[in-house]
């Protein structure tokens, strides 16, 4: 018997998905426990709407990654910071201070989370970033660090 699962069932599948079952198993576990409803026609027609609704979603999210990412390309947040006499700066320019930077001068929002540097930024000049905007999706961003007058 196919069902399709309300809940994700150990062993069996995750919520959404439509799986083989034996009869004895769907009407004496899962659908007594409300884990599952019967594949038939008006369900099915439900779950194939929730599937093409979800495909729609995804593209409509790669779309917006890719516009982010050329959008995120073109820019260079410059951050203004302090520094000793050296020219070192006191501590270094961390990803919270990448993400408002972005946010204040280009207004782009960015989740500091997805903001990874390779290495650590302690100095003054030109470095570059990862943001990882999607799975497949990887934006390599430019910052400039200057001394605050």
């Amino acid at each position: 018997m196919e069902v399709i699962l309300k809940a994700d069932v150990k062993a069996l599948g995750k919520k959404g998905e439509l799986v083989k079952t034996s009869d004895g198993y769907a009407r004496n576990y899962l659908f007594p426990r409300g884990l599952a409803e019967e594949a038939n026609a008006e369900n099915m027609n439900v779950y194939k709407s929730r599937q093409a609704a979800a495909v729609h979603r995804k593209e409509e999210e790669i779309k917006a990654a890719k516009e982010l990412k050329t959008r995120l390309e073109a820019t260079v947040p410059v951050i203004y910071t302090k520094a000793g006499a050296n020219g070192k700066l006191f501590g270094t320019i961390t990803s919270k201070e990448i993400a408002e930077s972005l946010k204040e001068q280009h207004g782009l929002d960015v989740d500091k989370k997805k903001i990874s540097l390779t290495n650590p930024i302690k100095g003054f000049g030109t470095f570059s970033a990862e943001v990882r905007l999607y799975p497949e999706i990887v934006a390599t961003l430019r910052i400039e660090v200057k001394e605050q007058a």
